[in-house]
């Protein structure tokens, strides 16, 4: 898992789910230190960027599942799909502003985290054939 890193919201529930899961877990945090860090980080990754790390995660995942959030998210959304990454809303409607892009399946829908993985590791598979 890449996430934000930070010890709240959203980017703690993944980061504490995905290392109970046995998973490596991996934060591109805004700041220059870690004192807003999740614990269940195994790699924190400190730019000093602010908003600036939205373009880092985006650019060293797969794919993007975005959770309900604010601005940050849908910048993060926006990086996605400019850099031709498949995003899934998870829990969230389709914006209009981003229909043209549901219709090439680069945006797809899930309803709960499981769907959300689960659509993830299609659209990875079909990544490795191609």
């Amino acid at each position: 898992l890449l996430n934000g890193g930070r010890n709240q919201g959203v980017m703690a529930a993944s980061a504490k789910g995905a290392r109970e899961a046995g998973g490596l877990v991996v934060g591109v945090l805004p700041d220059k230190n870690g004192k807003r860090a999740s614990p269940d980080l195994d790699i924190a990754i400190m730019t000093g960027l602010g908003d600036g790390r939205n373009l880092i995660n985006v650019l060293s995942s797969d794919v993007v599942i975005a959770c309900p959030g604010a601005l940050g998210t849908l910048s993060e959304i926006i990086y996605a799909l400019k850099h031709g990454k498949t995003v899934i809303l998870l829990a969230r409607e389709s914006e209009p502003l981003l229909e043209r892009y549901a219709r090439r399946n680069r945006v797809l829908v899930a309803d709960d985290p499981a769907e959300a993985i689960a659509r993830a590791a299609v659209v990875l598979a079909e990544q490795e054939s191609t």
